[in-house]
Parts: structure tokens; sequence; C-alpha cells
């Protein structure tokens, strides 16, 4: 497999993409950003929810838009809208504007997710690797995590020297910049079976793609192996920033005080937290290869780290409440090591059992489904956050996860 990568020019363009993609410099501080414009919890758990449900609503015709249109060409323009809300948050200040921002990011986060799966899985085909899927996407998801740890470095390093969090938002711009060439760069033949391509009538094409993609889902297996990435990654992108002020919190207590201001002092801590973190997930997705191989089939590993991902989450949140601060973090770092740790193996067991003419459509369902996760999860999450405090609110939340997840357990063949 290293052979393969080291020879291979496209991985790099791959890795390149993901790396880009994940110097959003604002993320480790977004939460603490927004609660420093006025939000609270509810409102900042509102506002996930606009974004995610507004993913869906928009994703829905993603898959189908680039496969008959052109994968690089739906990326590249994802990319345009992505900066668009990255500017709109730096002017914002009302709870009105904050949802602009992140109704622009859903439009970018729709025609993005699933479409570059696809590329990768297509560009695999084309090169007779896909029994190296597992690696290969674990290697260049790797890669995005790399990023966000570069990013967060990078980011507190601006916060301790400015003081200040809003113009974080539009150094995001800049690797959003270079990507959209990166993407025009990709091969043709990553594009897909276009509709320009095969000079097809739209009606004809649009028709055949809905209809291969309906056919994918008649199996009740194919959606419960769906749900099962998708649920965990839906709790995991409601309750993940919940670290910003629990890091807070413990910067405050710190016994050795490097700033006076809370905010510099702050950005120390979730700067080295963050880098940290992100490195350890970036090994967590590499190593996901071999913890399908270690298995004689991915539907156990999945099953495995589901429940584990949501009884550390119980833990956390109790600590949390008991004020074990930094264990509580410790815990909740778990949390977001094992999403990047089975969202590759996911990925794999999907597309094993999809119609490689409408993938990028099937993993645009799996993201979104996630997105009804979030959307769902994170105004209860706020709500019960400002009321009873973050740590029965995760706690809370994740015992009700836990005790549904059987129902989302997939079976070791799918018919």
């Amino acid at each position: 497999m290293k052979d393969i990568l080291y020879r291979d020019k496209q991985y790099v363009k791959f890795c390149a993409y993901g790396f880009l993609k994940n110097l959003r410099f604002y993320e480790a501080f977004i939460v603490l950003f927004l609660l420093g414009k006025g939000m609270d919890f509810t409102e900042i758990g509102l506002l996930i929810s606009i974004r995610e449900i507004s993913i869906i609503l928009m994703e829905i015709p993603s898959g189908i838009v680039a496969d008959a249109f052109g994968r690089r060409r739906t990326l590249a323009g994802s990319f345009v809208f992505y900066i668009a809300s990255f500017a709109m948050y730096f002017v914002s200040d009302s709870f009105l504007l904050f949802a602009m921002a992140m109704l622009m990011f859903a439009v970018g986060d729709a025609f993005r997710t699933g479409v570059h799966k696809a590329m990768i899985f297509e560009y695999l085909k084309i090169k007779d690797w896909e029994k190296h899927k597992g690696a290969y996407y674990g290697h260049t998801r790797a890669w995005s995590q790399t990023g966000t740890a570069v990013s967060s470095v990078l980011a507190a390093i601006f916060v301790i020297v400015s003081g200040s969090y809003p113009a974080i938002f539009l150094l995001s711009i800049v690797p959003y910049f270079i990507g959209v060439f990166l993407i025009m760069s990709y091969p043709k033949a990553l594009e897909g079976e276009t509709n320009l391509a095969k000079h097809i009538p739209l009606k004809e094409k649009f028709t055949d793609v809905v209809m291969t993609f309906f056919n994918a889902f008649r199996n009740k297996d194919m959606m419960k192996g769906l749900m099962n990435t998708s649920i965990h990654s839906g709790y995991y992108t409601s309750i993940k920033d919940y670290l910003q002020p629990l890091l807070q919190s413990l910067a405050v207590a710190l016994p050795i005080i490097f700033f006076q201001d809370e905010a510099r002092q702050t950005a120390l801590l979730i700067g080295i937290a963050y880098f940290v973190v992100y490195l350890s997930t970036a090994y967590m997705s590499r190593s996901a290869g071999k913890l399908g191989a270690y298995f004689d089939n991915l539907a156990k590993p999945l099953n495995l780290t589901l429940v584990l991902g949501f009884a550390t989450g119980i833990i956390s949140g109790v600590l949390v409440h008991y004020g074990f601060l930094a264990l509580a973090a410790l815990f909740f770092i778990l949390i977001l090591l094992n999403e990047n740790l089975r969202m590759p193996l996911g990925i794999g067991y999907i597309a094993d059992h999809s119609n490689q003419k409408v993938m990028a459509g099937v993993l645009s369902v799996e993201s979104q489904a996630g997105s009804l996760f979030a959307g769902i999860i994170a105004p209860v999450a706020g709500f019960l956050a400002d009321r009873y405090g973050i740590g029965l609110a995760i706690s809370g939340i994740t015992l009700v996860l836990l005790a549904i997840s059987p129902f989302f357990w997939v079976k070791n063949k799918m018919a």
C-alpha cells in the first residue's frame, strides 16, 4: 500500500485537498466567538440546526447534480459558497446574519459532501485499487485532520497576537481560494459520467440517475448501514464544539498564568489541545484500514465503535457535571478520536454495497442523514446546556442514543 501511495500523484492532490479544506482557522473558536457575540447555547444549537437542516434540503439533489453535470465543477462551486460564508461571519453581529452565514455554508457543504469521496472511489476503480479503499481513504482523511491540527495552532497564534476572534474568518478564505484551482486540476476522468460528456438529453439523464439512486436503497440493511455511520457523525457534529468552553474553564483554572487576558490564555490552551487532538485523529484515520483488516468484516468494528463512542460521551458528561474538567476533556477527546476511526470504515462499508454509477448520491445521503441527526440533537443539547449545564446535557442525550443504538447495528453480510 505504501508503494502505491508514494508513486501516485493524484494521491498527493487528494491529500492536499483534505489539508486545505480543513484549514478553517475559526473552527477551534467558533463557540467562544458566538458566545462573545451574545449568543447562548440554545441559539448556538439553533444555528447548528439551521446549517444542518439546510444541508439536508440542498443536498437532496447535490449528488444527482454532481453525477449529471460533473464532480469537479460542483466541488469548485461549493468552495465559492464557503468563501462567501466566511466573509459573512466576519461582518455579522446578530442571530439573523449568523443564520445567513450558516445558510451559505450549508450550500457549500451540500455540494461538497459525498462528491469528493465519490471521486476518490472512482479513481480507485480506474486504477483497480478498490481492495485498498479503506486504507487509501483513511490516509487522505488523515491529511484532513492534519490540516485541522495546523489550523488550530495558526489560529491560536493569531488570537494571541491580535486578542480577537473575528479576523480568523478572513484567514480561512485563503486556503479555499487555492482549493478551487486544485480541484480543477483533477483528471477529467473523475468528472463522472456527465450529461455533457455523453450528450444525453437532460431529462433522460436525470431520470436514469434518480431511478438508479432509489433502487440502491430498497434494501433495509443498506439503510441500516447508512444510519450506523451517520448517527454517530450527527452526534459528533452536535457536541464536539462543547470542548471549547470546557477548555476555556480549564484555562482560567490553570495554576500557571501565561497571559493576563482570558482570551489569550484560552487561545493558548485550545491551540495546544486541538493540535494534539487532531494529530491523534489523523493517526486514527490512518489506522482505520488496520482495524478493518483485524476483523473478518466491517460490521463488527462499526457496531463496537458506535457503542464505545456513546459510552464515552456519557462518562464525559458526568465528569463535567461533577467538576472533573481535565478528566472530562480527555474522555471528550476520545469521542473525537472514535469518530475519525470509524468514519473510513463506515464509508468503505457503504461503498462495498453501492452502485458506482450513483456513488456521489449514495455518499451524499449518508452525510444527509448525519445532518438530520445533528439538526435534531444540536438545539436540544443547547437548550439543556442552558437549563441544566453542559455535563447533564451531554450525558442525558448520549444515554438516549446509547439506548436506541441496537436498532442501527449492522449485520455481517448484506443481502
